[in-house]
């Protein structure tokens, strides 16, 4: 064999070199038997949570309450008391309509109730004495009659003049226009100077924010389990807002739907959120989770652990030798990253989480994400190791 340079290897040196290489690393220092092959994963273990029974869906803010301002007589707007997006308590004036007309008509009615009363009372005071006439015969029955007749036909337009006196001072008011709720009034749809009609236009809508609905439908099959879980408590309801997850807004459930939406087959429900911070807006799209209990001790695995296969679902378990055990499992429901397992895997024992592709049952393992003791090597890093030292030895022959 031709020497070669140091330094100056050949690609069939190199290549040969490489290969002896992976054969010294393969084999044991002692009996010359390979290696059992190590295959690294990433392992958690099995834990036992209280985990909550919880209904997600999406839901959409409604105002607790909802006033469309509608003007109740006609004339022109005198002025406009507030601005646009301004909260407004109750009774704050809103809006007013030119009185004059109305006062003038309740000036009219007035009068026409005091000649009214005036007439009413001599006709009151001639009945009488018609009366007193009538039972020493002075007078005819029929002219007494008369005389009473007129007195109590007076009598009733006194009585229909109050009314019309009590409307004219209803309709003088109407020309008021204050706020009929605590809320946030919103957009000024008529200005000062507008003509407008009774029961006509719809002047701006004042809305009550504090507190608030969240509306959102879940389907008719949990329809049982929300019924069952209110009975016993009232239900917590969280409300995620969008850009702000981590400060999810706390309700309770206040409204179940007497009927199922047969299109859908869902149903409706309402939770109401004091909402003191204003965080949720009518209108506004919110993810809804409601926790209808909590149910304790409950075997949970990470979701990425469950594998499916010809035999149904399984996880890869770690046992005490690092061997790896193919387990079938009966999974539950999921919640955040965990899902329960009702039976195949105990709490403490560890189970793959990546890496199970080169898994078979009975391989050998190293957990990456586990720290091995200090002053310790892992497998891997041993193999490393005995591949470094048969290099050298090579590159010194």
């Amino acid at each position: 064999m031709i020497p070669v340079p140091k330094g100056r290897l050949s690609l069939a040196g190199n290549l040969s070199l490489l290969m002896a290489m992976l054969f010294f690393a393969a084999c044991s220092s002692g009996s010359g038997k390979p290696a059992a092959r190590v295959v690294p994963v990433v392992a958690e273990s099995a834990d036992k949570k209280n985990v909550p029974l919880q209904i997600r869906t999406i839901g959409n803010a409604e105002p607790y309450n909802s006033v469309q301002i509608k003007a109740l007589v006609g004339g022109e707007v005198e002025g406009v008391y507030f601005r646009e997006g301004q909260d407004v308590k109750k009774g704050d004036l809103l809006f007013k309509i030119d009185p004059r007309p109305y006062e003038a008509a309740l000036k009219q009615a007035e009068a026409a109730l005091a000649r009214n009363a005036a007439q009413a009372k001599n006709a009151e005071e001639q009945a009488k004495r018609y009366a007193i006439l009538v039972e020493k015969d002075y007078v005819a029955r029929d002219q007494y009659d008369q005389i009473r007749a007129n007195a109590d036909a007076l009598a009733a337009a006194v009585e229909a003049d109050k009314a019309n006196v009590e409307t004219a001072r209803l309709q003088l008011s109407y020309c008021t226009i204050r706020s009929p709720i605590n809320g946030r009034a919103g957009v000024v749809l008529v200005n000062a100077g507008n003509i407008i009609k009774a029961s006509d236009l719809v002047m701006t809508t004042v809305n009550q924010i504090m507190p608030i609905y969240v509306t959102f439908s879940i389907p008719e099959q949990n329809l049982s389990d929300v019924k069952k879980h209110s009975a016993l408590r009232d239900l917590r309801i969280e409300a995620i807002l969008p850009g702000d997850e981590t400060r999810p807004a706390r309700g309770e459930l206040t409204f179940i739907d007497n009927t199922v939406n047969t299109a859908t087959g869902t149903i409706k429900l309402k939770g109401t959120f004091e909402n003191q911070d204003r965080r949720i807006w009518p209108g506004q799209f919110v993810d809804v989770v409601m926790t209808l209990t909590t149910e304790p001790n409950r075997v949970v695995v990470p979701s990425q652990a469950i594998q499916t296969g010809q035999q149904g679902q399984y996880v890869y378990v770690i046992k005490s030798d690092m061997t790896a055990e193919l387990r079938i499992v009966n999974p539950g429901r999921m919640f955040q990253n965990w899902i329960i397992i009702e039976k195949g895997v105990a709490a403490g024992e560890k189970v793959v989480t990546d890496g199970q592709l080169r898994l078979t049952p009975g391989a050998k393992v190293e957990i990456k994400n586990e720290k091995p003791p200090e002053g310790e090597k892992t497998e891997a890093e041993n193999v490393k190791h005995r591949g470094t030292e048969t290099e050298s030895k090579t590159q010194s022959k």
